[in-house]
C-alpha cells in the first residue's frame, strides 16, 4: 500500500512539473500573438496609408489633366468660329444692306454644328441685329468689352465677364469688315458651364482661376468670383473636445493639404495652357480611410479569431483528456458487440443468397416469356388486319362473279400467312440473336414490299406517300424479312402519328453514301420523350392500340445488322426516323455475275 501511494505521489508530481512549464509557454505564446497583432496593424496602417494616398493622388492628377485637356479643346474649337463667320458673305451682305430677315435663321443653322452656347451679330453701333436667341434682338452692347476690343483689334478677342446673376460669360468676338471698313462684330458665346455640370457628378471639388487668381469655374457656385484662399477659408472646430474627436476619427490619414467643410482634402494644382488659367482639384481622404480601415478590420478580425481558437483549444484540452479513456472503453465494448452482430448477419446473408439466386433465375424466365408473348401479339396484329381486309374484298368479288380477282386476294392471304410464320421465327431470333445468315438486300425492293403490305391501311387513311429514291440500287448485307419488319413498324408509327392531322403526309427518303440511310418523316405532332422511345413497353398510344415493343424490336434488328435507328423531331414539326445500315460495296466480279 505504501509503495502504491508513493507511485501515485510521484505521478502527481510529474504531472505538476509538466503542467507548470506548459502554462508559462502558453502565456508567452499569447503575449507574442498580441504583440504580433499590434505590430502588424501598425505597419499595415502606415504602408497602406502611404500606398493608397499615392494611388489617390495619381488618379487625381490624371483627372486634372483630363479636365484641363477637355477645357482647352473646347476653347480652341470655338476660337476659330468668329474668324470663319466674319467672312460669311451672307452676314456681310446683311450688315451692308441693313436687311437682317434671314440672318438669325442663318446663325441658328450654324450653332448646332458649332456646339456654341449662342451666336450674336452686332452692327457698328453695338446693337444686336441677329442672334440664335431671338429674345436678345435689339440689345445694346456698345459698352461691352467684347464689342469695344473687337472693333479695335484685327484678331479674335476672348472675353470673360461676370454675370449679374452669378457666374461668368465667356465669348469670342471678331470685327467684320467690308472694303476695309468695320461694319459690325460677330460674337460667339462659349458654353463652359457644361464642364461645371459634368464635374458636379463626381466626389472631387474642381475650380478654375484666371490669370488674376479669380475663380471663374467651380463645382461650388458660391466660389465664383472669389480667390482660392477666400473659398477655402474655414474656422477650426469650436472646442478642444471636438478637435480631439476629429483627430481620433482621422487616425489613419496623413495631414491634409486643405480643408473643405471641415474635412481634410488633397489639393492638386495644374496649369491650363490658355491665358494664364489654372485648375485645382480637391480630393477627400475618405476613400483612403475606407480602404485602409477595411484591411485593418480584416487583420484585427483574423487575430481575434486566432485568440479565440487558442482559448477554446486550452479549455477543451482538459475535457478531452478526461473523456478520452471513457470513450475508448465504450468503443471497445461497442466494437465487440458489432463484431458479433456482423458474424450473425453474414451467416443469414449466406443462407438467403442461394434462395435469391433461384428466385432471380425464375423471374428472368417469366420476364422473357412475357416479352415474347407481347411481341407476338403486337407483330401479328398487322398481318391479321390485312387478312381481314383481303377476305372482305374476296367475299365481295365472289358475289360480283369475279373469281380471278378473288384468287389474287387469296394468294395475298397465303403470303400473309407465310409472313406470320416468318414473324414468329423473327421474334424467336429477337430472343436468340445472331443465328440467321445474311445476304445482299436491295433497300428499294424491301421498301416496296413493306409499302405493299401496308397498302390497305394507306388506302383507308388516304395518306399521301412521297418517295425519293436514288437512281442506282442501294444494297446492304442483312435479312430482308427483318428489314421489312423494321420498315413496316416505322410506317405504322407514322400512320398512327398522323391520325389527328387534316392532311396526313409521309415522306420516305432513301440515300446512299458511307451508309445506306432510309428516313421516314411524318407531319404529326412530334415526339415528347426521345430518351425512352426505344425502351420495351414504352408507348404513347391509347390502351389496346399497342404495347410499346415495335420500336424496341426494330432498334434491336438494326443494331444486329451493324447499323443504328435514331429518332428526332423535324424542324417544321412531325417526327423523323432514320435507319442507317452499312452499305454493301460490290466488287467488279460480283457486279459481272
Amino acid at each position: 500500500m505504501a509503495r502504491a501511494s508513493d507511485t501515485r505521489t510521484s505521478d502527481k508530481a510529474s504531472d505538476d512539473r509538466r503542467s507548470g512549464p506548459l502554462s508559462w509557454r502558453v502565456r508567452a505564446a499569447l503575449i507574442a500573438l498580441v504583440a504580433l497583432a499590434v505590430a502588424t496593424v501598425w505597419i499595415t496602417n502606415s504602408l497602406l496609408t502611404d500606398r493608397f494616398t499615392e494611388t489617390t493622388r495619381n488618379r487625381a492628377e490624371l483627372r486634372l489633366a483630363l479636365y484641363s485637356g477637355n477645357l482647352v479643346s473646347e476653347l480652341r474649337r470655338n476660337a476659330i468660329v468668329p474668324q470663319l463667320l466674319s467672312r460669311d458673305p451672307a452676314l456681310i451682305g446683311a450688315l451692308n444692306a441693313a436687311d437682317y430677315s434671314q440672318s438669325s435663321q442663318r446663325l441658328i443653322s450654324y450653332v448646332d454644328e458649332i456646339g456654341a452656347a449662342s451666336l450674336m451679330l452686332l452692327d457698328r453701333d453695338g446693337r444686336t441685329v441677329a442672334a440664335t436667341d431671338r429674345n436678345r434682338l435689339g440689345e445694346q452692347h456698345r459698352a461691352q468689352p467684347y464689342f469695344i476690343d473687337a472693333l479695335r483689334s484685327n484678331a479674335t478677342v476672348f472675353t470673360a465677364i461676370a454675370r449679374e446673376a452669378g457666374g461668368f460669360s465667356f465669348t469670342y468676338s471678331r470685327r467684320m469688315e467690308s472694303q476695309g471698313t468695320a461694319i459690325g462684330v460677330i460674337v460667339v458665346e462659349v458654353d463652359l458651364a457644361k464642364f461645371e455640370r459634368a464635374w458636379a457628378g463626381i466626389s472631387d471639388a474642381v475650380l478654375v482661376t484666371n490669370s488674376q487668381g479669380t475663380i471663374i469655374l467651380a463645382t461650388e457656385p458660391r466660389w465664383r468670383g472669389l480667390t482660392v484662399q477666400e473659398a477655402l477659408q474655414r474656422e477650426p472646430p469650436d472646442t478642444a473636445i471636438e478637435r480631439a474627436i476629429q483627430a481620433t476619427a482621422d487616425w489613419t490619414t496623413t495631414p491634409g493639404d486643405a480643408y473643405l467643410q471641415g474635412e481634410a482634402v488633397m489639393r492638386i494644382d495644374g496649369r491650363i495652357p490658355f491665358r494664364g488659367w489654372n485648375m485645382a482639384t480637391f480630393t477627400t481622404y475618405a476613400s483612403v480611410r475606407e480602404r485602409v480601415n477595411s484591411v485593418l478590420a480584416l487583420e484585427i478580425m483574423a487575430f481575434a479569431l486566432l485568440l479565440a481558437l487558442a482559448f477554446y483549444a486550452l479549455s477543451r484540452k482538459t475535457a478531452l483528456r478526461m473523456a478520452f479513456f471513457q470513450r475508448e472503453s465504450a468503443e471497445l465494448r461497442a466494437l465487440n458487440a458489432r463484431l458479433q452482430q456482423e458474424i450473425a448477419e453474414r451467416e443469414r446473408v449466406q443462407e438467403n443468397l442461394a434462395v435469391a439466386e433461384q428466385t432471380l433465375a425464375q423471374s428472368s424466365k417469366l420476364a422473357a416469356l412475357g416479352e415474347m408473348s407481347a411481341a407476338v401479339s403486337h407483330e401479328l396484329n398487322q398481318p391479321l388486319a390485312a387478312m381481314k381486309t383481303y377476305l372482305a374484298g374476296a367475299r365481295l368479288l365472289l358475289r360480283r362473279n369475279r373469281p380471278d380477282e378473288a384468287l389474287t386476294a387469296f394468294a395475298r392471304i397465303d403470303g400473309l400467312i407465310e409472313r406470320m410464320g416468318a414473324i414468329t421465327q423473327q421474334l424467336k431470333s429477337y430472343a436468340r440473336k445472331g443465328q440467321q445468315e445474311l445476304s445482299p438486300v436491295d433497300m428499294a425492293e424491301a421498301l416496296a414490299s413493306a409499302l405493299s403490305m401496308m397498302e390497305p391501311q394507306l388506302k383507308a387513311r388516304r395518306v399521301k406517300i412521297a418517295r425519293i429514291l436514288p437512281d442506282r440500287p442501294v444494297k446492304v448485307m442483312g435479312d430482308r424479312m427483318r428489314i421489312e419488319q423494321v420498315l413496316v413498324n416505322l410506317l405504322r408509327n407514322a400512320l398512327d402519328a398522323t391520325k389527328s392531322v387534316e392532311d396526313p403526309r409521309v415522306e420516305i427518303i432513301l440515300a446512299s453514301g458511307e451508309t445506306a440511310t432510309l428516313s421516314v418523316r411524318d407531319n404529326g405532332h412530334g415526339i415528347e420523350d426521345l430518351d425512352n422511345l426505344f425502351e420495351p413497353f414504352y408507348t404513347t398510344k391509347q390502351p389496346g392500340d399497342g404495347v410499346g415493343l415495335g420500336l424496341a424490336i426494330s432498334s434491336g434488328i438494326v443494331n444486329d445488322l451493324g447499323g443504328r435507328l435514331t429518332a428526332r423531331n423535324g424542324e417544321r414539326g412531325g417526327a423523323v426516323f432514320e435507319m442507317q445500315l452499312p452499305i454493301l460495296i460490290e466488287t467488279p466480279k460480283e457486279a459481272a455475275e
